[in-house]
């Protein structure tokens, strides 16, 4: 058995974030690319994105600080620390409106 802070892994990403030319950090805490379930903490700074890709399956998006919005199309859903989305089966993007932390769990299709 293994016990994770997510309030600790929000902070060392963030960080890392703020030091990296990208504004973006991220660690998968669980899973992998070998098994169906996987939760990566990921920050982004303001402004700054994950562009538009296709869903690799069934997925929710919980934000652990900041400001979120996702886009699908011609929707959006803005969400802020506490929220949960649940990630649409289409070509999406996450983009923070304010430094944010999101915990990404993802269930792969096979």
């Amino acid at each position: 058995m293994r016990k994770l802070s997510l309030d600790a892994l929000a902070r060392e990403e963030l960080q890392a974030a703020r030091q990296a030319s990208s504004g973006r950090s991220s660690r998968t805490v669980f899973g992998g690319h070998e098994q169906v379930l996987r939760q990566t903490v990921i920050a982004l700074l303001a402004g700054r994105a994950l562009g538009e890709h296709e869903s690799p399956g069934e997925a929710t998006v919980h934000v652990l600080r900041g400001r979120v919005r996702l886009r699908s199309g011609d929707d959006a859903w803005d969400a802020r620390q506490g929220d949960l989305l649940l990630v649409p089966a289409a070509v999406h993007g996450l983009e923070a409106t304010e430094d944010a932390v999101v915990l990404l769990t993802v269930a792969k299709h096979r």
